[in-house]
């Protein structure tokens, strides 16, 4: 039992100064206020939205795109309509002639596939005319100065792959709270992994990269026919090409609002998909921190469970105490230090107030992370209405 105990407080200390290092990474990206440069923007952009029956979401995600403070003229907005079998399609429709159009992505492929969103993009950046692809899901909403402040950066920066800040749209339901507080972890640890360019991390509602730099790294190639990864896995694939011209956009008029899904089944479902990209990645440096990720919160599920056989007292920096007794410190330790990364995450969407429910949503935190990360990498998941192994 010793050497459980060791281990646990050897990957407590590893976990921990990874979280430290990730604020310190977070912190440092300059917040950017966008320059307004109304009639003087030049870059040409195409919003590629690839939709799967999402008749319900897709009106409000439209309407957003279309009263953009951007020139009219310099972006357009394709929507790759992917065998919906509700009335996507016809509400795609209903914007025609507003500088929004469908693309049915069953005109464009034969074959049964397992990424069918890959395809989407493709086949929308394909058909687009613009320098610079921006993405987003067709359940999101996008602030008014969302193209300005993109087109901005990219035209102040120059970069070539953008990350931008995503956060989701709760209620007071706890698995939408609970989503949003596990959401708003992963934009830290993004806007931090991309700042410090030590690995590849990105969220497909909210990216920007040139049209260019996508078909000079063949776009999906090679990765078509992993489900998941059109964003962190075309990301890496860009900056192996381009490592320095990677950058974060860190600025509140340009925060994607996604919506929660509403069940804990649908919960899992999408955990488990993203899971599945783990050891898909020719990022080698996400997998030791995925690992160490992993392994911390499956020891803070097996320790309380091993206590209940071992009642043995252990003198842990000469202060006597049991497995249990250790294991609650670091629980307690665990949470201040990730509220102490998460506070400044927070205040920059907003959302501080919903700080003072994280410590309640730590077991359920680490149960989830130990079952999705499991499932992820022998399970099967449902995507879209579609089973996907």
């Amino acid at each position: 039992m010793t050497t459980v105990l060791i281990i646990s407080i050897l990957l407590f200390l590893i976990y921990s100064a990874l979280i430290i290092y990730y604020r310190q990474g977070w912190v440092s990206i300059p917040q950017f206020e966008a320059v307004v440069l109304r009639g003087r923007h030049t870059t040409k952009i195409s919003v590629i939205i690839p939709a799967r029956n999402e008749g319900q979401n897709i009106k409000d995600c439209l309407d957003s795109i279309r009263d953009q403070s951007y020139p009219k003229d310099l972006f357009e907005v394709i929507v790759v309509n992917d065998h919906s079998t509700d009335n996507t399609a016809a509400v795609i429709d209903e914007y025609a002639g507003q500088n929004i159009k469908r693309i049915d992505l069953a005109d464009h492929i034969g074959d049964h596939l397992n990424a069918y969103k890959k395809k989407a993009i493709e086949v929308g950046i394909q058909q687009s005319a613009g320098e610079l692809i921006i993405t987003t899901d067709a359940d999101c909403i996008v602030p008014p100065n969302w193209l300005q402040t993109i087109a901005a950066f990219y035209e102040m920066r120059h970069p070539v792959f953008i990350a931008a800040p995503v956060s989701i749209n709760c209620s007071n339901r706890f698995i939408e709270k609970f989503q949003a507080l596990d959401f708003m972890v992963l934009q830290g640890i993004t806007g931090a992994a991309v700042q410090k360019q030590m690995h590849s991390m990105c969220n497909g509602a909210n990216l920007a990269y040139q049209k260019e730099a996508f078909e000079k790294v063949d776009g999906f190639k090679g990765i078509d026919n992993i489900a998941s990864g059109d964003d962190m896995l075309l990301m890496h694939k860009i900056f192996k090409r381009y490592p320095t011209k990677l950058l974060f956009l860190k600025s509140k008029a340009a925060i994607v609002q996604t919506a929660p899904v509403h069940s804990i089944r649908e919960f899992f479902q999408q955990r488990i998909r993203w899971a599945s990209k783990a050891d898909k990645f020719g990022d080698k440096s996400l997998f030791p921190v995925l690992l160490i990720v992993y392994l911390f919160n499956l020891m803070m599920l097996v320790v309380p469970i091993i206590s209940i056989f071992n009642n043995v007292q252990y003198s842990v920096f000469n202060i006597q105490c049991s497995l249990i007794t250790v294991w609650l410190w670091m629980l307690l330790l665990k949470t201040l230090i990730e509220l102490i990364f998460l506070y400044p995450v927070a205040k920059f969407f907003g959302k501080q107030n919903m700080l003072k429910v994280f410590p309640l949503m730590q077991p359920f935190s680490i149960v989830y992370t130990v079952i999705a990360g499991w499932l992820g990498k022998f399970g099967s998941y449902e995507w879209k209405g579609r089973k996907v192994r």
